[in-house]
């Protein structure tokens, strides 16, 4: 496996560069985020590297950080998002960014990137929020308890939908679980209030 490269910069392009390392030149397919971080070319380069295995190629992604290829490697273990769409979601939104917004559940920023979806940005959330948390336990708090309130909401949301009831089952089981005496302040507390009211109403 490689790992890493060590080298000169031969060429470079937003999706891709020539990394000559001892004589050779190794073609890399770059997220724009790592081109802007290149130095000229002809110039001493270091890139984190990640080698994809197909039947029919072997294809070498490049990344300016290790940060930036562990990212890419989680992008790359959800359900329906290959390397070359991993590539783009790097492309259009930075490391940190992408992270704060699969660990506050928000889907709606993701969805402004292009490629991504609304169903592709709910199983980002779903399926890399418990990584995402595990490597970062410093991300930023949310600011304000109105911000707060908004985020358990929209993760419970998320959660409801995610079990399958309809967005307006689920809106509806919320609404009457903030309702109930000594409504729920927390994440799970919630969304087990939520759950009793959407057994009632689905």
């Amino acid at each position: 496996m490689i790992t890493l490269l060590r080298g000169i910069l031969l060429a470079k392009a937003p999706t891709e560069a020539v990394v000559d390392v001892g004589g050779v030149g190794y073609g890399v397919q770059i997220p724009v985020s790592t081109f802007e971080a290149l130095g000229d070319t002809n110039t001493p380069v270091t890139l984190h590297t990640y080698l994809h295995v197909r039947e029919d190629a072997l294809v070498l992604y490049g990344f300016a950080t290790g940060e930036e290829r562990d990212t890419f490697r989680l992008l790359i273990s959800v359900n329906g998002i290959g390397p070359k769409m991993a590539q783009g979601i790097l492309s259009g939104i930075g490391v940190g960014d992408l992270k704060d917004c699969i660990a506050r559940g928000n889907v709606a920023m993701l969805t402004t990137v292009p490629g991504v979806g609304r169903k592709t940005g709910e199983r980002l959330v779903v399926e890399l929020r418990e990584k995402i948390g595990k490597i970062d336990q410093d991300l930023r708090p949310s600011s304000g308890a109105g911000d707060e309130q908004s985020r358990i909401r929209s993760e419970a949301l998320l959660a409801l939908t995610s079990l399958g009831y309809t967005r307006q089952v689920a809106e509806k089981a919320l609404r009457a679980a903030l309702q109930d005496p000594g409504a729920p302040s927390t994440i799970e507390g919630l969304i087990k209030s939520a759950l009793r009211h959407a057994t009632g109403t689905s």
